[in-house]
């Protein structure tokens, strides 16, 4: 028997769309997710995400070798695991500038301005630390304070006061700009990811199929239209079939890796890997967009920082402490606090944002020291201009696919950087780190001058895990579907995901994409409501006797 719908990827999209669309009895829905249950305990334990990378809930993959940072090969965790990167992020809640939503709709997205999302975002938000016209109250998706806010991480907040800079309670307000603590999508000091949020208590649907370890192949179609899907588990190949649509929900690199594998694409690209082509799309894998991290990590003598948490016998004090009243370190997100500036004044939004841990966190966590303590203020390039892409390496849906950021492709990228190294040191030189403050770690000490400060930002700069349009919305030649989320050139295929992002957004992508899906819905619902009214039409007219049409 088929499904109504087919949901490809059960992430931060995917769990909420499989939520509102199940909430029609009528309606069969199909959620197919590469990984396994979320029954890891790592992941509902705030601040053990890092433990996540590089294990089975992790795709694992790694960028191609970038010229622009010394041909390195940058690490891309993305989650595998019901939850998706929901599952292993570091839960901070942002939405991003109103000038990102107001650029897309200029670029040719009705609808899509952020006047028109911002109902959508308070459609799926609780929120347990404000109440007014920015944001809901009645979601499922808990956001709320930390339970831990460290003395390092408050102390962030005096130094911005005392370098001239504005502090900022809420950046989801009226306004972005400024120093202040992050929002979390945390409920009760554990994670509250997407399959918490939105699949958790909707499970004993009937109507709700979940698929784990359900690995998407290829897209079954008939002529144009997208009628099911071909997925392997368990070691078999089996197909399901979707009445009304399938959904991509992916991921930036997961959804173009789909379309690809099933003939959708450049059409010169598909047929050297010898891949019948079904639909000449060349802006499918293209327009990646990534934020990058830098920043300072300096040494501290506060034997209290978030280094204990791996060390015994604190790390014992620690564990007790959160499985007996989900309180203290354990519930850290480990980037508590941070900001948003602009690095230029004449910006019309900002272009960096920073993110404090009262601990270690170097290389995403790998090369922290062994012994010692410390804390770091992360910079972080949320207005990009380099543009890369991902490639297939091969016609099998099971090879990673070659991921090229092209990270500092573009030079206003490094100065940025630059300039946003500067305010970092400036913000760390302040007095309010003064009692904290011992040798800086990295950069190193010898690192002095302007030229040393860019060789080092091309060795350390990390991606800060939010790929972004590779599906993107619009209507230039290399738009893989239009403001209404539909594939160019298909019926039945749709794409809601971080992918159709034209341009990323200034801040965490995890509740963009969770607005994203909320749209997607409720175009679907007004889709199925309009079919099902037109059908009722038509059997009106028969039964009258009026035939319309041959």
């Amino acid at each position: 028997m088929p499904y109504d719908y087919i949901i490809a990827g059960a992430g931060s999209a995917g769990c909420l769309l499989a939520n509102r669309l199940s909430t029609d009895a009528q309606c069969r829905v199909l959620l197919l997710e590469a990984g396994a249950e979320d029954r890891n305990r790592n992941i509902h334990i705030p601040a053990a995400f890092s433990k996540l990378f590089r294990t089975a809930e992790d795709w694992n993959y790694n960028s191609v070798p970038q010229p622009g940072m010394n041909h390195r090969q940058l690490y891309q965790p993305r989650g595998k695991v019901l939850g998706g990167s929901s599952s292993i992020n570091a839960m901070i809640y942002i939405r991003g500038h109103r000038a990102d939503y107001d650029a897309w709709a200029a670029a040719g997205n009705p609808g899509w301005d952020y006047e028109s999302v911002l109902p959508y975002f308070r459609r799926f938000e609780r929120n347990l630390e404000f109440k007014d016209e920015y944001h809901g109250t009645m979601g499922e998706l808990t956001v709320s304070p930390s339970r831990h806010r460290h003395p390092l991480s408050q102390a962030l907040l005096r130094a911005a006061e005392q370098a001239g800079y504005p502090l900022n309670p809420d950046f989801n307000g009226a306004q972005q700009e400024g120093f202040g603590f992050y929002q979390l999508t945390q409920k009760n000091g554990q994670r509250c990811s997407a399959a918490a949020a939105f699949l958790q208590p909707i499970r004993h649907r009937s109507n709700l199929h979940i698929q784990t370890e359900a690995r998407a192949h290829r897209l079954l179609f008939e002529g144009k239209r997208v009628v099911g899907i071909a997925y392997e588990q368990g070691g078999r190949m089996l197909e399901a079939r979707a009445r009304r649509e399938v959904l991509l929900c992916a991921g930036s690199f997961n959804s173009p890796q789909l379309l690809l594998c099933s003939g959708v694409g450049d059409e010169k690209a598909l047929r050297q890997l010898g891949i019948p082509v079904r639909h000449h799309l060349p802006g499918v894998g293209q327009n990646l967009q990534d934020h990058l991290l830098a920043g300072s990590v300096y040494h501290t003598h506060r034997k209290d920082t978030l280094d204990s948490l791996q060390r015994f016998p604190h790390s014992l004090r620690h564990l007790l402490q959160y499985l007996l009243r989900k309180r203290g370190m354990l519930t850290s997100n480990i980037a508590e606090s941070g900001g948003f500036l602009r690095s230029l004044p004449h910006l019309p939004a900002p272009d960096l944002q920073w993110h404090f841990s009262p601990g270690y966190f170097l290389r995403h966590g790998f090369d922290n020291p062994d012994s010692g303590n410390g804390f770091g203020l992360g910079t972080t390039l949320i207005y990009p201009y380099s543009r890369g892409a991902v490639r297939l390496a091969s016609a099998d849906p099971r090879d990673a696919i070659l991921i090229d950021p092209k990270y500092l492709s573009d030079e206003r990228d490094l100065d940025t950087l630059v300039r946003g190294h500067h305010i970092t040191e400036h913000l760390l030189a302040q007095a309010a780190f003064r009692p904290y403050r011992q040798q800086r770690f990295m950069p190193p000490p010898h690192v002095q001058d302007e030229r040393e400060l860019r060789a080092y930002l091309r060795e350390w700069a990390q991606s800060l895990y939010h790929p972004v349009g590779t599906c993107k919305m619009g209507t230039d030649e290399l738009a893989v579907v239009d403001s209404r989320l539909r594939v160019h050139g298909l019926q039945g295929l749709r794409v809601a995901d971080a992918s159709i992002m034209p341009t990323i957004v200034r801040g965490n992508t995890n509740a963009p994409v969770m607005m994203i899906a909320e749209r997607a819905a409720a175009m679907l619902q007004r889709a199925a409501e309009s079919s099902s009214s037109s059908s009722r039409q038509q059997r009106s007219s028969s039964s009258s006797g009026v035939v319309e049409g041959p």
